[in-house]
């Protein structure tokens, strides 16, 4: 079962990354529209790194083209990750606490399974999938090479979508996320 969805998740990233015409938007084999893609970056002083390459796909009804309506839609939905530099994970887990605390989140625990699935450095070109299932009511993380969570709540899902979608310190990759929506 690991494989199958290590698989699916690389066949979504690679899928994710051919660029179509937002007019264009249609469905892929598994239901899932590619909304939009970006790059995570971080600057430090005068310098600015590509850390990783972020991709957004969600099953319909596709919500309106604003962050708030795909941060609430109760709908399947997953980011891929493809990682463009080798990253320690303690930066990683630094990171996505602070962005819970940015969103105003803060239920420990949750937060916590979430992070730990992030144990190892993350290598240039690994992989991280975070998705979430309506009917479960649950957001699961896995890592290549790293871990793997599911943690409950429609509201923890609608904090991890804020990391991306809400409060960030790069707000054009929360545009581009959603850039093909209609």
């Amino acid at each position: 079962m690991k494989l199958r969805s290590f698989l699916l998740a690389v066949v979504a990233m690679m899928l994710a990354f051919v660029a179509t015409p937002a007019s264009a938007l249609e469905p892929g084999r598994d239901g899932y529209y590619n909304t939009g893609t970006g790059v995570r970056t971080k600057s430090v002083a005068f310098i600015t790194a590509q850390v990783y390459a972020i991709s957004h796909d969600m099953k319909g009804p596709l919500p309106a083209k604003n962050k708030r309506a795909v941060i609430d839609a109760d709908v399947d939905k997953r980011f891929s990750w493809r990682m463009m530099r080798d990253v320690d994970a303690e930066k990683i887990q630094k990171a996505l606490r602070e962005a819970f605390a940015m969103n105003g989140y803060s239920d420990q625990a949750k937060i916590g399974a979430f992070v730990g699935a992030f144990k190892n450095e993350l290598k240039e070109k690994q992989g991280v999938s975070i998705s979430y299932s309506a009917a479960s009511k649950s957001v699961s993380v896995w890592v290549q090479g790293g871990g793997s969570a599911t943690i409950q709540g429609e509201d923890f899902m609608k904090a991890v979508w804020s990391i991306w979608l809400g409060k960030i310190d790069q707000p054009s990759l929360g545009d581009a996320l959603i850039s093909r929506l209609p």
